[in-house]
């Protein structure tokens, strides 16, 4: 079963993010996209009806993942695999500096 996150830009559901077999999806959710004024999420993922589809995650949301002291934080306080790009993205980027927020999906929401 993929993995899923919603991605929020600025409070606003703007997209979808999947992990799979075959790597990563990204898509921009429909009502973003009709939006009075969708602003792309980042410059590499731009505003689009298209799937983006990676054999990794893709560098921007790898960018997203915090790096040292507070990495290891996350690391040890929920005991998260530092070499599992994905679940440390939807366990640390709730609350990111910049316009981008990422939650997971459960399960039962996927549809």
């Amino acid at each position: 079963m993929a993995r899923q996150a919603r991605i929020y830009y600025q409070n606003e559901l703007a997209g979808y993010l999947a992990e799979a077999d075959g790597g990563f999806t990204y898509r921009y959710d429909d009502e973003y996209l009709i939006s009075s004024n969708p602003k792309s999420i980042s410059l590499t993922i731009p505003v689009s009806s298209q799937t983006y589809h990676s054999k990794m995650l893709f560098p921007f949301f790898d960018g997203l993942i915090p790096e040292g002291w507070l990495l290891e934080i996350g690391e040890k306080h929920w005991k998260l695999n530092p070499r599992d790009r994905f679940e440390l993205l939807i366990n640390l980027c709730r609350d990111t500096i910049g316009a981008v927020s990422v939650y997971p999906m459960e399960a039962e929401e996927n549809g």
